[in-house]
């Protein structure tokens, strides 16, 4: 295997891991907020979950929610940005990745405020929020590299015949 191809692989693995690692951090969180919200007898959270979040309240829970959510939506981007990098070769793609990222972030806030009207879009907010934070933009930069890939196998050279 190539130094390359292992790179890609590793970032591929680092993506999966850390989307593993969102799914944990927020299935508790959202346990340890319903909780706390609802004042319930006990928190279905992991009781390693519970040791670091005790003692926050809801504003508190609420703060780190999204703190997690735009940490976890920035390593994406950064793990998408390096996946363009080693796949393209250089950084020519890093600025219309972070550009979409931003804009996927804006369009799931206006979906989100839209929602006061059309209910169903808050639903839709949630999912691209989740699109951001989980390695989907990852596997659309892997499917440009092998579609770019077999596009070039394909083409014939613009010298030949020439």
């Amino acid at each position: 295997m190539s130094a390359r191809r292992g790179l890609v692989l590793l970032l591929i693995l680092a993506g999966v891991a850390l989307g593993a690692l969102r799914e944990f951090l927020f299935l508790n969180l959202n346990y340890q907020l319903d909780h706390v919200a609802r004042h319930t007898a006990f928190s279905y959270a992991h009781s390693l979950f519970q040791g670091w979040t005790g003692g926050l309240g809801l504003r508190g829970l609420l703060v780190l929610k999204w703190a997690l959510a735009c940490a976890f939506i920035a390593a994406m981007c950064g793990l998408t940005i390096a996946l363009a990098r080693t796949c393209f070769g250089s950084f020519r793609h890093a600025r219309a990745i972070l550009l979409a990222t931003i804009a996927f972030a804006v369009l799931a806030l206006v979906l989100h405020g839209l929602a006061h009207w059309v209910p169903a879009l808050e639903r839709v907010s949630v999912q691209v929020l989740h699109m951001l934070q989980y390695p989907v933009p990852l596997l659309f930069v892997l499917a440009a590299a092998l579609g770019r890939g077999r596009r070039t196998d394909r083409e014939p050279s613009t010298t030949e015949g020439h």
